[in-house]
């Protein structure tokens, strides 16, 4: 059970409740049965709601004790006796909406820190939480229901949108942001890009656009979006950052990206809709990132990757491709009998 000192349970749901909420159908238990929270297999009870997403946990669920599952309706058959049955093609999707349901963001509570630095010239929407220390700037704009977290720092002219969540000691600058995104601590936004005219001495170039962030956007802790050059750089509608990643100047990206931690992005590459990137992997400059590619883990992209293309390595190659060479490359280097 998720720690009551910094998680508020809206709980418990009837299994009838959960499978609306899932949106899964019932195929054992009974409607009107109660349940508590969420737990995972290994240490679920009788009050509480699992889900199966992986088949390496099968073992784990046919020996589970908990109350509920959800899953696969190829998994039906496997449950344990007396287990209440949700199923689903998307089991973890499942899942997700139901934790939410448990565990929902909590509200904004309406009010200014008196420690807090609000200019007589910003504009704070309804039921805006401002914390301590946190600072706003001349002409920004504040949708309502936004919550701005201790010691954070929206610059003079930023525009935010209903709903938003900027967690502690981040810095927004620069910028125009969508509704209900959030930005999770240590986050830097619209500060300087990387621009400098190289030569014996390197002159700064002035880094003169913004950062435009599109709604439902997430941006993962100590995580940066430079702002351009010139042109702005962008993040499109529901694209998810995670922690430690750096987004260069003049980047622009399309809609519900999937960006891991480490990862890297140098300035004026253009990634399309729905691409998804492993862990510390590393774009080259002024690249096209094709609707829907795939870039494996730690691979170092030099070239433009196709539509729906998957590489992996450094350089990185089409995915198969790769692996033909690491196999062939571990054929040549394995020891010859009796050598």
């Amino acid at each position: 059970m998720a720690d009551a000192r910094f998680f508020v349970n809206a709980g418990p749901f009837s299994l009838s409740q959960l499978a609306s909420i899932a949106e899964a159908e019932i195929a054992v238990g009974d409607p009107e049965a109660m349940f508590a929270d969420v737990q995972p297999l290994q240490s679920a009870t009788a009050e509480q709601i699992s889900f199966l997403d992986n088949k390496l946990y099968i073992d784990a669920f046919e020996n589970s004790t908990a109350g509920a599952c959800l899953c696969d309706p190829k998994y039906v058959e496997r449950a344990p006796d007396g287990m209440a049955l949700l199923v689903t093609t998307e089991p973890y999707r499942a899942y997700a909406r139901v934790a939410q349901a448990f565990y929902p963001q909590q509200a904004p509570v309406p009010g200014i820190h008196p420690s807090a630095i609000v200019s007589d010239t910003a504009v704070l929407g309804v039921g805006c939480q401002i914390e301590a220390g946190a600072v706003i700037g001349d002409h920004a704009e504040i949708g309502a229901a936004c919550r701005i977290g201790a010691n954070s720092y929206i610059g003079t002219g930023v525009v935010m949108g209903d709903g938003c969540d900027v967690g502690p000691n981040v810095t927004i600058q620069c910028a125009l942001i969508g509704k209900a995104c959030v930005f999770h601590p240590g986050a830097r936004i619209g500060q300087d890009g990387f621009g400098f005219a190289p030569g014996a001495v390197h002159l700064k170039v002035p880094q003169l656009g913004r950062v435009v962030i599109g709604d439902g956007v997430d941006v993962g802790a100590n995580a940066c979006i430079d702002r351009g050059t010139g042109p702005d750089t962008v993040v499109g509608p529901g694209t998810k950052i995670d922690n430690l990643v750096q987004i260069g100047h003049n980047v622009q990206i399309g809609a519900g990206c999937l960006f891991p931690a480490l990862s890297g992005i140098s300035g004026s590459t253009k990634i399309g809709n729905y691409v998804m990137m492993g862990g510390a992997t590393g774009i080259a400059g002024h690249l096209h990132i094709g609707d829907g590619a795939r870039i494996a883990a730690q691979s170092g992209v030099m070239r433009d990757v196709e539509p729906g293309q998957t590489v992996a390595g450094s350089p990185a190659l089409p995915a198969k491709e790769y692996w033909r060479q690491v196999a062939a490359l571990k054929k040549l280097t394995r020891p010859k009998k009796g050598a």
